[in-house]
């Protein structure tokens, strides 16, 4: 059953076919620095299989990539800038989900994963383990969460 007590949909949430009136957004772009520049690139890019959108070195002092899907407005900005951040481990719940399109894509991702020598870790949340999601570390220790369905669509059914 997903959110909402659905077990039609997976997950279900209140969505406004639009950003409202006052905050007309055009993009969205999620970042955060690293202290391991470039195995957060291959990690990204090689492995998991995310395009690269940008990406600039020295630019006042910041290395910087931009990961996201050509022509989708949601982006991930990963930045380097001097001596690497010493920042406090992630919280279980900082997560990067994403929702791919039934068990096949799930099964390609996770071979290109393993190829790299990258290895599934368990979700503190039971919620994704329960679902089939699988879970990686990055090189940071950021999760992220590849889910076989797409949140908010209808489950598939089985006859």
């Amino acid at each position: 059953m997903g959110f909402g007590g659905s077990s039609t949909r997976r997950g279900s949430c209140s969505v406004l076919a639009m950003w409202p009136e006052h905050l007309m957004v055009g993009a969205v772009r999620f970042a955060r620095p690293t202290a391991h520049y470039d195995a957060i690139i291959a990690f990204y890019r090689d492995w998991l299989g995310l395009p690269v959108l940008a990406q600039w070195r020295d630019h006042a002092g910041y290395d910087g990539v931009v990961f996201g899907l050509p022509g989708s407005p949601v982006q991930m900005e990963i930045t380097q800038h001097g001596t690497p951040p010493v920042a406090p481990a992630p919280h279980p719940e900082n997560q990067l989900v994403l929702y791919l399109r039934g068990p096949e894509a799930l099964a390609a991702a996770l071979a290109r994963l393993d190829d790299g020598g990258h290895r599934p870790v368990t979700a503190a949340n039971p919620y994704w383990n329960e679902r089939g999601a699988v879970l990686f570390e990055d090189p940071d220790g950021w999760l992220v969460v590849l889910a076989p369905w797409v949140f908010g669509e209808p489950a598939e059914t089985k006859d």
